[in-house]
């Protein structure tokens, strides 16, 4: 391994810029990539990511250049060396997720954390219609979302289905029904989730287009609130049916079909289709697709 390859990485690494190397180094920008390039041929592993609008390092390159692995001493040493000090488990995987989807996600943060218990996991709530960008600028490894992102920048993988569950409180006149038509609802309350997503807009249409009062009198920021007022009685919810599987099977709501309403609702794992992922996403990812859960 040749001293001026690492040299050139480090200042890389250093400088964010392909461009600002050069100009430390005294070399072209051309000359700096090709060195890069000769370096990950050489290690045969990714340690610049080109697929955003920043230059981004690598799990294992940002790890090797911010200890002392990454100092000249390293620099004449072996693929097997590089190995030794670069390829560690990284410290940290983030993940973005909105309220309902993290649901889905404490399974396998659970069995990921007994395998990998050095790797810190990092879920951060967000807006559902955010994450894909998130993933794009770099600011996210992996993110779960409910529809599908339609972006050739991104791979989306349904492993989770779900569906729309129209729930109400035992005591509701509609509990021990097993089915209601859309017209028996327009003088019904519905607490309603005040974030904006695709799959309240789909029930809006659907009463809409039955000419059906919706009552949306009461929105709540979280899932967890409307649950409590449904449970309460204080009126009727459409929720996600992973939100509420543990409240159905005690008996505290109830799951009652809407003849005119069936939503589907699947969970998709997202990432960046060029971006090399970390090994902590790999591994994650690796975990999800063996035991999807549904």
């Amino acid at each position: 391994m040749e001293l001026y390859l690492l040299q050139t990485f480090l200042t890389v690494a250093n400088e964010k810029s392909f461009s600002r190397a050069g100009e430390k180094l005294l070399r072209t920008q051309p000359a700096v990539s090709l060195a890069i390039q000769r370096l990950e041929n050489e290690l045969g592993e990714k340690l610049i990511d080109r697929s955003g609008k920043e230059l981004l390092l690598t799990d294992s390159a940002a790890l090797w250049s911010s200890t002392r692995a990454a100092s000249t001493t390293c620099a004449s040493t072996s693929r097997t060396r590089w190995r030794n000090c670069a390829i560690t488990p990284p410290a940290r995987l983030i993940i973005g997720a909105n309220e309902s989807t993290t649901l889905y996600l404490l399974h396998h943060v659970e069995r990921y954390r007994h395998t990998y218990p050095k790797i810190k996991v990092q879920v951060r709530r967000s807006l559902s219609s955010k994450v894909p960008a998130q993933l794009i600028d770099g600011d996210l490894e992996l993110g779960l979302i409910s529809y599908n992102p339609d972006d050739d920048r991104l791979v989306s993988q349904v492993i989770y289905r779900d569906h729309l569950a129209f729930v109400v409180s035992p005591e509701h006149r509609f509990a021990e029904r097993k089915s209601v038509s859309i017209t028996e609802l327009g003088m019904e309350t519905f607490i309603a989730h005040n974030v904006i997503s695709p799959y309240r807009e789909v029930v809006v249409k659907e009463f809409q287009r039955r000419k059906v009062q919706l009552n949306m009198d009461v929105e709540m920021p979280t899932v967890e609130s409307i649950r409590r007022l449904v449970q309460r009685n204080e009126g009727v919810a459409f929720l996600p049916r992973m939100c509420v599987e543990q409240e159905l099977g005690q008996g505290l709501l109830h799951e009652v079909a809407v003849e005119e309403i069936d939503v589907d609702r699947n969970i998709r794992l997202v990432y960046p289709a060029k971006r090399a992922l970390s090994h902590a996403a790999r591994a994650f990812l690796e975990l999800v697709r063996s035991n999807p859960l549904g």
